[in-house]
């Protein structure tokens, strides 16, 4: 096949780079930032494209942030590539801070409390949620009572907080991406622009002297 790999990884290679990846996660940043500017597309359709990445990455809907990136950048005009690279925002490094800070907002704007204690606590409610949840599916088809309190205290203690506060700083962290990313890859695609401009002279003037010379 064409496109297969010559050296199969493992399964837990393939973790491992999901969580490190190899080279680092400057070098991982760096060939996102090289595949933004090089996109073939106007600076604002993929300032566009990189809100919305941003903001997908804010959201509680984890394993649809690529969905949720490319369907807002569909309907915003922007490069839906450029969407997609940058969910990568999200990563193991970032989603803790990201979900302690939407929760920290969202229960401060709702009244609510939040449990400082976020490894033992968030881990216990999203176990809780999923319990009443195969249990509930369960009972769809079975006499088997279904259960929603732990699937509340879910929803109202987690998700929705994280589902507010998510939303207001991924708003944020995106319109800072967007005013960042602009001028940036204006300026480089100018400078792009003015590299192939210049060398194109150069072809034509060296084309120019060949046909001199055999004049």
């Amino acid at each position: 096949m064409v496109f297969k790999r010559r050296d199969r990884r493992s399964v837990g290679k393939i973790l491992l780079d999901s969580v490190y990846p190899r080279g680092g996660w400057g070098r991982a940043a760096y060939y996102i930032s090289h595949r933004l500017r090089r996109l073939p597309d106007t600076p604002n359709k993929i300032g566009r494209g990189i809100f919305a990445g941003v903001f997908a990455t804010f959201t509680p809907f984890y394993g649809l942030h690529f969905v949720i990136a490319a369907v807002l950048a569909k309907a915003m005009r922007g490069n839906i590539l450029a969407s997609l690279l940058s969910t990568l925002v999200g990563n193991p490094l970032t989603y803790v801070p990201i979900g302690v800070a939407s929760l920290k907002l969202g229960h401060f704007l709702l009244g609510t409390r939040f449990d400082e204690n976020v490894d033992e606590t968030l881990v216990a409610k999203f176990t809780g949620a999923a319990l009443d949840l195969k249990s509930n599916l369960i009972a769809l088809f079975t006499d088997a009572v279904p259960h929603w309190a732990r699937l509340s205290t879910f929803y109202h203690e987690v998700f929705l907080p994280y589902m507010v506060g998510g939303c207001i700083l991924g708003v944020v962290a995106g319109l800072i991406s967007y005013y960042v990313s602009v001028p940036v890859l204006t300026a480089y695609q100018n400078r792009r622009r003015g590299r192939l401009k210049k060398k194109l002279s150069e072809l034509r003037a060296a084309a120019a002297v060949k046909s001199e010379d055999r004049g």
